[in-house]
């Protein structure tokens, strides 16, 4: 999954592609929730105001910007003395990003690596899904780690006996394949461990340890987007396609609570940004407008499946998006 995404020239967030649109007819694969409405960014930006503040702090820290639709809609929405700070592997999408936010030039910067302290807020959209998994396949009797080996031209699966397991020990039928996030568990542990002052937070689709690692999930949450439709197939296109896992929000909660940050909130997207205040920013707006701003707040479009989770470190934050509906006791 490692060299698919992100193989320099060939993995399929380094090769250059369009990725992200709202339309497969410009070559993208997928649509994010800035690119469908700005007010996602102008509901959200109201809870990094409200963190800013609390941490005394200028600087937000956004991780994987895609098309810097987030950061326009932040920058535009937060006072004119906030810099921002952009992290993203994509040399392709921070070109992008550059050109988004040209007349922002003055306060934002882009780097190439994790910044030593932070004393800020740090946002993440649809980040945490695209870090590379580990596959575990239960054949009735033990478990694997499922990897990919040659098979002449092609790719097929290869399993090797492990000593891994699901973090929730279930009846788990033959058959079964589950994901483990290793890799997104440090990256948050490492985040707070540089977090000096201040609060961060992620959006993601995803579920509870509970629900994630369910017996009946027998085939796991891994899947391919590519021209706006999805697939299971990781092995078909390599490096073509965007492969992504949903997130386990309980692994999540307790990396970053075990690192020393504190769990401030955890609930639907839809319920979030109602608390932000997006109702009241659909007030005398047009059709189009409302149309698309529902489609981050219907269960069955964006509202129900993705979930914000919060952190906060070195501050008192009482945090606006998770005053109804918060749900960390299903962590």
């Amino acid at each position: 999954m490692a060299a698919a995404l992100y193989e320099p020239g060939l993995g399929y967030y380094a090769r250059g592609g369009t990725v992200i649109g709202r339309m497969p007819a410009g070559g993208s694969d997928f649509v994010t929730a800035p690119e469908l409405s700005p007010l996602f960014g102008a509901a959200l930006a109201r809870q990094v105001a409200q963190a800013l503040g609390a941490a005394g702090a200028r600087d937000v820290w956004e991780f994987g910007a895609g098309t810097g639709a987030l950061a326009e809609q932040l920058l535009g929405a937060l006072d004119a003395d906030i810099r921002y700070h952009v992290v993203d592997l994509s040399g392709a999408l921070a070109a992008r990003q550059r050109e988004r936010l040209a007349r922002f030039a003055p306060r934002v910067t882009w780097h190439a690596q994790l910044p030593d302290a932070i004393c800020g807020v740090v946002v993440g959209n649809e980040v945490l899904d695209a870090m590379p998994v580990q596959l575990l396949h239960f054949d009735g009797a033990r478990w694997f780690e499922r990897g990919v080996a040659p098979d002449g031209e092609r790719f097929a699966w290869a399993d090797r006996p492990t000593e891994l397991r699901p973090p929730v020990d279930a009846a788990y039928v033959p058959g079964t394949t589950v994901e483990l996030h290793a890799q997104a568990e440090a990256f948050v542990r490492t985040l707070v461990e540089r977090l000096t002052k201040g609060a961060m937070f992620f959006i993601d689709y995803g579920f509870p340890e509970a629900e994630y690692y369910h017996p009946q999930r027998t085939g796991g949450t891994l899947m391919c987007h590519q021209g706006h439709r999805a697939d299971m197939d990781p092995l078909v296109d390599v490096g073509a396609k965007d492969i992504t896992a949903h997130v386990d929000f309980t692994g999540i909660a307790l990396a970053g609570q075990d690192a020393g940050a504190q769990v401030i909130g955890y609930t639907s997207q839809a319920r979030f940004l109602m608390n932000c205040g997006l109702l009241d920013m659909l007030n005398g707006a047009d059709l189009p407008t409302i149309a698309n701003a529902q489609k981050l707040l219907a269960e069955h479009e964006m509202g129900e499946l993705f979930k914000v989770i919060g952190f906060a470190g070195g501050i008192d934050l009482d945090p606006l998006g998770f005053t109804a509906g918060d749900r960390c006791h299903t962590l």
